[in-house]
């Protein structure tokens, strides 16, 4: 079977990648239904981009490498796309861009873009071998029991990345990269809940406030959530990223409080209270009464000097954790590390030694911050390979 572009994977890079690769062009994935991770974000409402992307948002060990593909397809392009969808979406926090209704609307008009721009895609299509020939690509694919051989000029992995192995998430991006002399870089789950020893926090689970969170020199601003397991909610999200293991992280349960000023005026005010007392109204009494005892803290405000009240404030606006771990790729929401991009074409996602095989969306060394971020780079590195397979095909010279 004779294509020119085979893409495999039917999830947001490769269903972009399709709808703009023209051609005979052909997807496949293993999935029952495409778009499956599309499908369940944002609580299945999709947070399909971010108002302020750009590429300071995201982590790559070459972090110029974003700047093309997210200059030349940017989320005012993609929302365009929803709007001529009729797709109704709102802001949510941060710049964050949500479906009104369900994240199947964008399913569906991925789907309806690719099916424009003629391209077909296979389901429940196991992939069995990828090799090269004289002619091009062969990718021996089953399907309902049966196996065949499809052959293309252009390969496009978006296959994505070891997150949430429960869908279906492999490491077949890497191997193929490996299979063609690619380097990849180390993997490690990102935007993941950190664990904590002897469950450290389960009295708290459940508890969520306000702080900021700091990891590998990035600091977020966002909400904290306490589990079970350890720490989760957006701020250790995004510092999980910065986070490798057997590092500490610092919390600031108190962002937009001073501390020791707040302490110094109850002192005066209501000397006779106990801190556990005091420290109820800056923060939730659970919280509260778990830093009283976790920290040893006894004693009424008007027993505490300055320097003592200063230290309880420098412990609440820095407070110094180990994690034990993450939660791992079971729960991460992307994977950090992959594809080397020093191997790739920033402007098409080519590889620079392979002709016609290109890698976009997570299984690239690109990872971007939580809140639509991922989404993005998912539109613009489709687009960015799309566009120059069509180009290609036309007979137009690429970059």
């Amino acid at each position: 079977m004779e294509y020119d572009t085979l893409i495999l994977g039917a999830g947001a890079a490769g269903l972009m990648c399709a709808a703009h690769a023209g051609g005979r062009c052909l997807v496949l994935d293993h999935a029952k239904a495409a778009g499956e991770k599309i499908r369940i974000s944002g609580g299945g409402r999709c947070n399909f981009t971010n108002m302020y992307a750009e590429p300071g948002n995201f982590l790559s060990a070459n972090p110029h490498f974003v700047k093309s593909a997210l200059a030349r397809y940017t989320q005012w392009d993609f929302l365009d796309l929803v709007n001529r969808h009729g797709i109704a979406w709102h802001e949510k926090t941060l710049g964050q861009l949500f479906c009104d209704g369900s994240a199947k609307q964008i399913v569906a008009m991925l789907m309806d873009e690719a099916a424009k721009a003629d391209a077909a895609v296979w389901l429940e299509a196991g992939i069995v071998e990828v090799a090269q020939d004289d002619i091009g690509f062969l990718v021996v694919t089953e399907r309902a029991g049966k196996r065949r051989t499809v052959r293309a000029q252009n390969l496009v992995i978006a296959t994505g990345g070891k997150s949430i192995p429960k869908m279906g998430a492999t490491g077949l991006a890497y191997d193929i990269a490996k299979q063609f002399g690619l380097s990849v870089t180390e993997t490690r789950p990102g935007l993941v809940p950190l664990t904590f020893a002897e469950k450290r926090f389960a009295a708290l689970a459940g508890l969520s406030l306000p702080a900021q969170v700091s990891a590998g020199g990035a600091n977020f601003d966002e909400g904290l959530l306490f589990t079970h397991r350890g720490l989760s909610g957006p701020a250790i999200l995004q510092a999980s990223s910065y986070w490798h293991e057997g590092e500490r992280i610092t919390v600031n349960l108190l962002p937009s409080v001073d501390a020791f000023a707040a302490l110094k005026a109850q002192r005066q005010a209501a000397g006779r209270r106990n801190l556990g007392t005091v420290l109820a109204q800056m923060m939730p009494a659970r919280l509260a009464d778990f830093i009283v005892q976790d920290w040893g803290l006894s004693g009424n405000l008007a027993d505490q000097s300055d320097a003592a009240l200063r230290d309880l404030a420098n412990r609440l606006h820095d407070w110094d954790l180990l994690p034990a771990g993450s939660e791992g790729y079971r729960t991460a929401e992307v994977t950090l590390g992959g594809v080397d991009t020093a191997g790739l074409n920033s402007a098409t996602m080519e590889a620079k030694t392979v002709q016609g095989l290109y890698f976009i969306g997570e299984a690239v060394d690109v990872t971007g911050w939580l809140g639509g971020f991922n989404f993005q780079w998912a539109w613009s590195s489709g687009w960015a390979a799309g566009t120059a397979i069509k180009a290609r095909m036309r007979g137009i010279p690429q970059a």
